[in-house]
Parts: C-alpha cells; structure tokens; sequence
C-alpha cells in the first residue's frame, strides 16, 4: 500500500528537530539586487542539500528558513554547525554578513504525509506538528544570529556524542544560561549555547515578550527588602534543620574541576601538599573523574589568563565550562576554634552555586589528611558513587602518599615541575621528597618517570624495584600502573605488559598513562589501526598531553601512507602542545617530497649538541638527504651523528652507528669491512643478552637484526651463519611481535643468499599481513628477482616506492632501520626500471630511469648506481 495517501497521522515519534531562521534575508535582497539574490540562494540551497545528505537529516519546510527532522541529537548539531560555516562561507565570497539563528530540540512529533492533490496545488509532502515544534521555533526565534541554542533535552544527548564530530567536536564551546520561560509553556526551561571557538556569540540571548529569563521571586528587586528579614531568621534555620541539598547532573565518568586550595591557617605548608592530597584522593575514584592542574593551567592560557591566576569559583566554573567538567571543587583548610577544619564545596558551574558542602574537624595539621579522605568519600557518594565503590577503590591518603607534609608538599611541587616536561626540577623535588620520608612510593615513581622519560631506562630501574618493594603504600590506580611499568622492565615486557596497561585503561579508561601505553604498543607491533583507536581514546580535550596522542595519530597515518594527514595531525599536536614544528613534521613533509620545507624545519632544530633531544634529530637529517641521493651529505652527518653517539646510551649508539656504516655502504659497496659490521653485531648482540637489559632487551634484539641484516646487504653470508642461532633463541624467549618478524626477514636473507631464492619467498610472503616491517617487502623483493619472477618482484619495488611513510616512520628498534629503509624506498624506482627492462617493457623502463635520475640529481651517482642506470637505458648512456 502507498502511504502518500495515508489520511491520518502515524504514531507520535521521538525526533531531534532543528528550526534554522536566515538572519535579515529582506534587507540582503534589497542590498544586493534580485538576480544577486536568487544566485546566492541557489548556493545557499545547494549548502542546504549537501548537508542534509551529510547529517541524514530530512528537510521539511524551507524558505528564507529550513525545519529539519534527525534521528540524533549529534546529527542535528553537526547540521548545525556546518550550516553556520556555510553561511560564513558565502557571505565571505560576496563580502556579505549571513549569520543564522538556530534552534534544537527533542521531542514527540505526529507525521503524515499529504495527498498527491494536495502536493501539487503547493502542500507540503510531510506535516510535521506537536508541541516539540513550538519549542525549537522558540529557541530559534529567541537566538541571536549565529547562535545555535539547544533545549535542556537535546543538550546532554548532543554533548554526550560530541566525540564523534572528531577533532572539531573536542573544540566545541557549551554554556548555559539558565531557566528561561516561554509565553504560553507553564514550566520554565533551561537553554544551553553550542559553537564553535571565534564563531559563536556566546551571550545570552535578550528577553522579549515570548521568552524572558526566570529570575526567582527572591532576586526580585521589588521582592527584596520584604524577604531580607524573613530571610535571615528562617532561612538559617531551615539550613541547619533541614540542611538542603540540591541536585547536580552528575555521571560515572564526567569531569570534575579542583580549585585552588584556600589556605585560612597561615601555614605554608599546607598549600601545596593539601591540594595535592585532595586530587589523589579524588583520583582513587573509578567514577570522577579529576581534570588535570596542567589542564586547567592550560585553559587558564586560552582564557588569555596568567598562568599562576588563582582558580576561585568564577575561573574555575569557566574552566569546567569550556572543558565539558560537570562540577567543580573548592577545598578549604582553616583553624577554627582551635581545631584544623577541611572542608570542600561541590559547584554547578553554570550557575556557580554550591550544590553540596561537606567539612571535618581534627587536631593538628597532621589530621589534615584522614579529615580530606573523609571529606571526599562524602563528596563522591553525593556525586553519585556507591558507598561499597569508595570502600573498594580508596585506600586511606596517609598510607598511601605520607605523614609528612613537607614531603607531600615536595612532591606536589615535582608533580607540577613534571608536568611542564622541567625534568631536572622534578627530579630534585622528588628526591628531596624522599629525604624527608624513603618510604614514599608515589615520590619513588616520579623519580622513574623522570628517567624513563628521559629515555634512561638503567637509572629508572632503582626507584621502580623501590616502589614495587612498597606498593601497598599506593593508591589502586597507582598500583596498577606500577604494575605494567614493571611488566615493562621484566622478561618479556611485549608479552606481559600490553595486557597490564589494557587493565589500567579499562579500569580507568580516562586515565590517559593506559590508553597512550596501550596504542604505543599497538603502534610498534604494526597494528596501526588498532593504534588509531587507542590514540583517539587518549586525544579527549581533557587530557593536558593531548598533544601526545595527535602526534601519534600522526606518526600511524604516516606509516598507512596517508602523509596529508599526518602533517594535519603533527601541526595539532604542535598547537595543542605550544611547541615548534619537529622532525616527525619534517619527515612527513619529506614523504610528500616538499623537501625544501622539511629541511627549513631541521634547519629549525637543535644542533647536534649530544643532548638526547638534539641528537634525535640526526635520524631526519641523514634519511631526508638519503631520499634525494645526496649520499655524500648524509654519509658526513651519520658520521657525526654516530661520533657524537659514542658515549651515549646504547638504545642511541647503536643505531647511529648502523646509519653510519649504511650510508657508507651506499656510496661504495666494498667501504665497510665485514670484520667491522661483525664487531658491531657482536656488541649489540651483548648488551641485549646482559640481565641488566629487560627493559630494552627487544629493541636491542632488533638492533642486533639491523646489523645482521645490514652485512647481509654487503653480502655477507657467514654473518647470519654465525649470529642467527642466538638470535633466535632471544627472539623466541623475548616474544617481541617486531624482532620476530625481522627474523623472519634476516632468516629468508640467509637462503636467498645461500641459492634458495624460492625458498625465502615462501617464507616472506607468510608473513605479510599488514603488520609486516618495511624491510621485509625489500627482502621479499629480491627473493622474487633471484628466482626469476620479474613480474612479482616488480609489484614488490611499486610497494616500497608507495609506502615511503613507513619507512620514514616505522618504530622498529629506535629507527635503527630508518636510513636503510628511506635509501630503499627511493631506490625502488630503479629497481622498477630493471625489472621492467628485463620484462621487455623498454619504455616504460625508461620512463622509471628517468624519474629516478632527476630525483637523485643533487650528486653524481656512485659508480654502481651509474652502471645500473645505464643497463635500463641502453639508448642513452648517462
């Protein structure tokens, strides 16, 4: 049956309806002329159906305005908010303002459909009433334009889904103001503001005959002198009788701000120390969760504040607003009566009343801390947290940080110093902690933080073995943190540590240590997808590291081969972060082959100054010459590089040194003595067989492949005869997904260079599952050329010249393969040049030859490349 003619409504239905008015579109028309007019119209139309398309929406009425129904609140907004871009857009190209007012609610709609009669003598095809249709007209219509205002209804169900507008959804803007009424709705209404940064109005809308603000009787001028006295004697009264308590919209896992420690007692010492006790007794709870003071100090700064700007009920409720908290908190330490009291205040934050309030009295500022574990057990189970909950995740503080509060206040300071990446300064609070009290824990891992940080794994390990000997002195969370970082330092830490971190994140999945370690470990084993995931779990506009988890993002959409949008991703990271572009930047603009920006951006960085930070760098600095031929300058920068490496930590040395001996290889095959790559396997080989080496054990062994497989490069067997029996053993007992994979590839190696080319095929194309390291298609290719297979190892060379992000980026051992994998990638073209000659496709052989002579143009190429070149153009000796 058609339902065109269906004659009565359908059942009422739940719909997201979205009312949009085109601001001042009479006077426009008289501004610009009727034939103007009607071309930005049809624009306006096309903007209208592109996003209705887009946001699933279903367009019903349109005039100089649009009704439109979603099925989501999240749909509607994005509509929204794209259609007041839109506009901006078309204004901009005609130097005309278009700003909209919009509207957004959810609701009991009736639908039905009119006659096929009615629709041609000008009826609409569906009618839409019921009293959700009223209610958006009256927020659109009490709208400022450009503002997109949103019932009390659409509000949480919007903001709950913000995260899937991605990256522009974290940036959103919510306000509220308040409780509004509407002339002819009996109960008042609270309306909220959405938009985004610089286009939003962000002002509350103005009153009118139709909708005005509800201001209670008592803030009434004309009320006020007649309440102040009933005021004063009943209303104190009824606050200690019946001590009121208002409600706040409070869910497991929303946010919750902590402001600044009112300090009332004149001891200094209770400053710091007590406001960080407050943050670790809160961050006990799986239900609240606490936003970083790096976080707000970073809000602080896009509030055009100082950062040492005091965070009272004002900022603080700015700061929950603009960062999506629900609450905030204001602690309170005062002497009273001769007594220590702690008290904590719970704020709604759009209206900046205090919704609940909760104190405790003791003796001596050595009560401070049991006083602050009672004050926040309340205060979560009033937010909405079961009472068995708090007894279950909560540890009591003076157990689990210290007695001493000149040692908290220590470690509140290094906590701060580490969070602004100042390790040094960290490192000297943390320790003077543990002077005051040794047996801290929490002060123990801020010193191993500081270490593994700073890339330094052998002085992390004292303070780890420390805190693991004093765990039960640790909040849960804590616990379990130290927990995979032991995993980490321990015998198969890719094994054992990966399900440990994926507790933590499940357990606190707003905890970002477990959602960024997690994605780190997806990322190295090759998962990339997987690792995008986790890193948009941990990219949450609360986190104060956000930028870590953009980076990331960038480096995993390099390694898909998606540079674009790797460059977008660092360029975040870099605003989100405060800091300048870096080598990741460059390498994703060498993927690109923009190389006169990527080197301006090496240019940029530190010199080589043997500094952990300046000598990263050099790893770009060789790859992006390499890219482009100039073999002579990186074989001078790896030798730099690997001179000033000498004394620095192994996980640094190595590598460079492989760098060094490849870019040597490059320009003369015969430069590099297999006695000395021998030696340099052996040494590599050594250390990671030392007890002393579990936390880098698996990037040794990999390192130990690189140089193997960097002597099977200089073709020579006996390298792998010798080494590949220890390896392996290591590798099976390390478990580590990237060093057995490049085995693998090393192993395949040794039987093509042993005449067993077809073998080492099979063996490679096994292993190929997206997950697979760069070299391995590189040894897969020449497996397929030594038996004979030119078409397969073609696609092969077409494979390593498409992915040349993945070699600029792959995490394998600390990059020790990155200069090894960027020359191959580039030097696929030639190798494409040759199968394709020797396919009998002489043209397309020479175009390939081509391309690749005016890519390594720079340099005149070494006398090996040159007798390679000149076999695939025959008619055209170089």
């Amino acid at each position: 049956m058609n339902d065109a003619h269906r004659p009565h409504p359908e059942a009422p239905q739940l719909r997201t309806l979205l009312l949009t008015d085109l601001c001042d579109s009479t006077t426009l028309v008289e501004r610009i002329g009727d034939a103007a007019a009607a071309e930005l119209f049809r624009e306006h139309d096309r903007l209208v159906l592109r996003l209705q398309q887009q946001w699933r929406g279903r367009l019903i009425d349109r005039s100089d305005g649009l009704l439109l129904l979603f099925e989501r609140p999240i749909d509607g907004l994005g509509f929204a908010l794209d259609y007041e871009r839109g506009l901006r857009e078309l204004g901009r190209e005609r130097k005309q303002t278009l700003l909209a007012r919009a509207g957004l609610h959810v609701g009991e709609v009736l639908t039905w459909r009119n006659s096929d009669e009615a629709v041609q003598v000008g009826a609409k095809p569906l009618e839409v009433e019921g009293l959700a249709k009223p209610m958006a007209g009256r927020l659109m219509a009490m709208a400022r334009p450009g503002q997109i205002l949103l019932s009390a209804v659409a509000e949480p169900l919007a903001h709950r889904a913000a995260r899937e507008l991605g990256e522009r959804g974290q940036q959103l803007l919510w306000k509220s103001y308040g409780r509004w009424r509407f002339k002819g709705v009996p109960d008042p209404q609270e309306i909220y503001e959405v938009g985004e940064p610089g286009i939003a109005p962000l002002r509350a809308p103005p009153n009118s005959p139709k909708a005005w603000r509800d201001v209670p009787l008592w803030r009434r001028p004309a009320a006020l002198a007649a309440e102040v006295a009933v005021l004063a004697v009943v209303g104190v009264g009824v606050w200690f009788v019946t001590k009121p308590q208002p409600a706040i919209a409070f869910n497991e896992r929303d946010w919750v701000v902590v402001g600044d420690l009112r300090n009332l007692t004149g001891q200094s010492v209770l400053d710091d120390s007590l406001e960080q006790a407050f943050r670790i007794s809160l961050e006990q709870s799986r239900y609240v969760n606490v936003l970083s003071d790096l976080k707000a100090r970073d809000t602080l700064a896009r509030m055009q504040r100082k950062p040492d700007t005091f965070l009272d009920r004002a900022v603080a409720s700015e700061i929950a607003l603009r960062d999506g908290a629900r609450a905030v908190i204001l602690p309170t330490v005062a002497e009273v009566g001769g007594r220590v009291r702690v008290s904590a205040e719970v704020i709604d934050p759009h209206t900046q009343t205090t919704v609940y309030a909760e104190s405790v009295d003791g003796v001596g500022a050595g009560s401070a801390l049991s006083s602050i574990d009672q004050v926040t057990a309340s205060l979560r189970n009033k937010l909405g947290e079961a009472l068995k909950s708090i007894d279950n995740d909560s540890a009591p503080l003076p157990q689990v940080t210290t007695k001493n509060l000149d040692a908290l206040r220590a470690y509140a300071l290094g906590t701060k110093a580490y969070a602004k990446r100042q390790f040094p300064e960290a490192l000297q609070y943390f320790q003077r902690a543990l002077e005051l009290d040794p047996n801290f824990a929490l002060a123990h891992m801020g010193v191993m933080r500081v270490y593994v940080s700073n890339a330094d794994n052998a002085a992390a390990r004292p303070s780890l073995l420390k805190a693991v000997a004093l765990r039960d002195h640790l909040p849960p969370r804590d616990a379990l943190y130290l927990d995979a970082w032991a995993a980490e330092f321990g015998p198969q830490p890719s094994r054992r540590a990966a399900p440990k971190w994926k507790l933590l994140a499940g357990l606190y999945p707003d905890y970002y240590a477990g959602q960024s370690r997690l994605a780190w470990f997806e990322f190295t084993s090759g998962r990339y997808d997987a690792a995008l995931r986790g890193a948009q779990a941990f990219s949450a506009p609360q986190n104060a590291l956000r930028d870590i988890a953009m980076e990331l993002k960038g480096r995993v959409y390099l390694a898909q081969q998606k540079p674009a949008q790797a460059l977008e991703s660092f360029k975040q990271a870099e605003v989100a972060g405060q800091y300048s572009p870096t080598r990741r930047h460059a390498a994703a603009l060498a993927t690109l082959q923009r190389y006169p920006e990527a080197e301006k951006v090496l240019a940029a960085l530190p010199a080589n100054d043997r500094s952990l930070g300046a000598l990263v760098n050099e790893f770009e600095r060789i790859s992006i010459p390499l890219d482009q031929g100039r073999l002579g300058e990186a074989q001078r920068v790896a030798d730099r590089a690997s001179a000033a490496a000498r004394e620095a930590n192994p996980l640094l040395r190595h590598p460079f040194q492989i760098a060094d001996y490849w870019t040597d290889l490059l320009r003369d095959p015969a430069s590099v003595p297999a006695a000395k790559i021998g030696a340099l396997a052996d040494a590599i080989l050594a250390d990671a067989a030392a007890p002393s080496a579990d936390a880098d054990r698996d990037d040794l062994l990999v390192m130990a492949l690189a140089a193997v497989r960097l002597g099977q490069r200089a073709g020579d067997v006996r390298i792998g005869e010798r080494l590949l029996p220890k390896l392996g053993e290591l590798v099976q007992q390390s478990g580590h997904i990237g060093a057995g994979k490049l085995l693998t590839v090393v192993k395949a190696d040794q039987l093509r260079l042993s005449g067993q080319p077809t073998q080492a095929a099979t063996l490679l194309a096994r292993e190929v599952d997206g997950s697979e390291p760069f070299q391995l298609h590189v040894a897969l290719r020449d497996a397929l050329r030594d038996a004979g297979k030119a078409d397969e190892a073609l696609q092969q060379d077409r494979w390593l010249a498409e992915h040349r992000g993945l070699a600029y980026i792959e995490p394998l051992g600390g990059q020790a393969l990155q200069a090894m994998s960027v020359a191959d990638a580039s030097l696929a073209r030639l190798s494409a040049a040759e199968r394709l000659a020797a396919l009998g496709r002489p043209d397309e052989a020479r175009r390939e030859a081509e391309a690749f002579r005016r890519a390594w143009a720079a340099e005149p190429l070494p006398p090996y490349l040159l007798r390679r070149l000149d076999a695939t153009l025959p008619a055209s000796k170089q």
